[in-house]
């Protein structure tokens, strides 16, 4: 059964939900760091709880590496909007300072025609080594 949020009420049970999937873990894995007494169906009730005791959003909250006061007082519009702006921080400073004057392919290119180059530079050289050694070696005889 999902709740809707009352505006201005906060929702414990909700806001570890939230800060759970956020972090991308599972009612599973929450249940298995919080202990032996804890089950995935037992961590489901939990987050339809709308008040939780102090004990044990201290216990969640260590499992979450989050304080309780975190749980207490989440906000997701608030998560949103200072992570768009970070993000957007962030894509401002890339964006002002990226420029592409070479195309990477070009660019790739370059290299490769540069590895030919040499390769056939190597080959001169052992070329050049080879009719050097058969030189030396028809002197000798």
């Amino acid at each position: 059964m999902t709740t809707t949020p009352t505006p201005g009420k906060v929702h414990h049970g909700r806001n570890i939900k939230r800060l759970r999937e956020m972090l991308g873990i599972k009612q599973e894995a929450l249940a298995y760091t919080l202990g032996e007494d804890w089950s995935q169906h037992k961590v489901s009730r939990l987050e339809d709880k709308e008040v939780i005791e102090d004990e044990i959003l201290q216990e969640v909250g260590k499992a979450l590496h989050v304080s309780p006061e975190a749980i207490k007082n989440f906000d997701e519009e608030k998560v949103v909007n200072v992570i768009s702006s970070t993000f957007n921080d962030y894509a401002s400073v890339f964006n002002s300072h990226c420029t592409f004057n070479i195309n990477p392919i070009e660019k790739w290119m370059e290299a490769l025609e540069e590895n030919k180059k040499l390769y056939e530079r190597l080959l001169q050289s052992e070329k050049e080594k080879r009719e050097m050694l058969e030189r030396i070696l028809a002197d000798r005889k």
